[in-house]
Parts: structure tokens; C-alpha cells; sequence
């Protein structure tokens, strides 16, 4: 490999933005695939998932990031082909910036696990987790904003509860798929 193709230490190279936008594309996609609610049944999580476990915690928090740019100036990512500020500023806002967090939570918890299968499966769950919590406080304060007060029950009620088995499913697949394309990207040279 030269210079152009992987960067200098702790720049990004080529390849690695390439596979930013990539993974970036498939939580686009990902969004896509949903069940409109007050917060939309997508895959959303299920792409930020596999986007960190196979990026690892650098490169998939990026390519989170570079997801929730598109998104936020306007090109149509999320749920429902939408896109925008003010997507990202609504009610559901919170869990959207919550993908963040929980790439967050995985990227801290990679760094303790040092590659054991167990520590990313219990990312997954730590990070998921991290976007619940950042997303019904964020929801419920522009909810109360905007319509009045709500109980923090009926918010999880709502953005919560009906999405925990759905949410422990997609964490079952992600952990599978990364755990594949883990091995398919080393065998491939990929080292991140």
C-alpha cells in the first residue's frame, strides 16, 4: 500500500473514506427500510452497528457523522426520505444525534475489549442503550415544548418499550454480520 492509499498515523486515507461513505450509505439505506410510528421502526441502529463493529470505533463514529451531515443539509437519509435541520431538531431528533453516542459508547468500550467478540456485543447493547436515554430525554422536552407536558412512562411507552425486542434483534444480526465482514475484510488486508 503507499501513502495516498492509507495516510499518515491517525489521518484518513483513501480507503478509509471510501469505507466511511460507504457505511454512511447503508444506514441511509438502512433508514429506509421503516415502519412509520411517532418514532419510525427502522434499521437505522442495525447500520450504526455494523458500521463501528466492522469500521471500528474511529472510523464508524466518522462514518456516523458523516451520515447525520448528509441528513442535516437536507438530503433524504433518515426515515421517510426525509432530511434536514429540522429533522434532526424535532421530537425524534434525539435519537438520530443519539447514533453518535452510541458509536461513542462502542468506540470506549472497543478500546477496553481489545477485539473480544463478547465486549462488541455488549457495546452493542451499552450503545443502544446510550440512544434510548439521549432520545427520550430529547423527546420528551420538545414533546413538552411543543404540546405540553408528557410523564417520562408515556414517552418510553411511546419511543421505547415497542421497540426493545425489535432493537435485540437487530443487535443479534449486527453482531453476526460484523463478525463476518470482520473476517472477510482481513482476508482482504483490511487492518483497522
Amino acid at each position: 500500500m503507499n501513502q495516498t492509499e492509507t495516510g499518515r498515523a491517525g489521518s484518513i486515507g483513501v480507503r478509509e473514506m471510501a469505507l466511511c461513505g460507504l457505511f454512511a450509505a447503508l444506514m441511509a439505506i438502512c433508514s429506509w427500510i421503516s415502519i412509520p410510528t411517532a418514532v419510525p421502526f427502522t434499521l437505522q441502529t442495525f447500520g450504526v452497528f455494523v458500521a463501528v463493529g466492522v469500521l471500528g470505533g474511529r472510523l464508524g463514529t466518522l462514518a456516523v457523522a458523516v451520515y447525520l451531515l448528509l441528513g442535516a443539509v437536507g438530503l433524504p437519509v433518515f426515515a421517510g426520505f426525509t432530511g434536514g435541520i429540522g429533522i434532526l431538531l424535532g421530537s425524534t431528533g434525539g435519537y438520530l444525534l443519539g447514533f453518535l453516542g452510541s458509536a461513542a459508547v462502542m468506540w470506549c468500550m472497543e478500546r477496553l475489549g481489545r477485539g473480544r467478540a463478547w465486549v462488541r456485543l455488549v457495546s452493542m447493547v451499552a450503545g443502544l442503550l446510550v440512544c434510548y436515554l439521549f432520545g427520550t430525554v430529547w423527546f420528551r422536552m420538545v414533546y413538552t415544548a411543543q404540546n405540553g407536558a408528557v410523564t417520562l412512562g408515556t414517552v418510553l411507552g411511546w419511543c421505547v418499550l415497542p421497540f426493545v425486542p425489535f432493537d435485540l434483534l437487530k443487535i443479534a444480526l449486527a453482531f453476526a454480520v460484523t463478525g463476518r465482514l470482520e473476517k472477510n475484510m482481513e482476508a482482504a488486508g483490511w487492518r483497522r
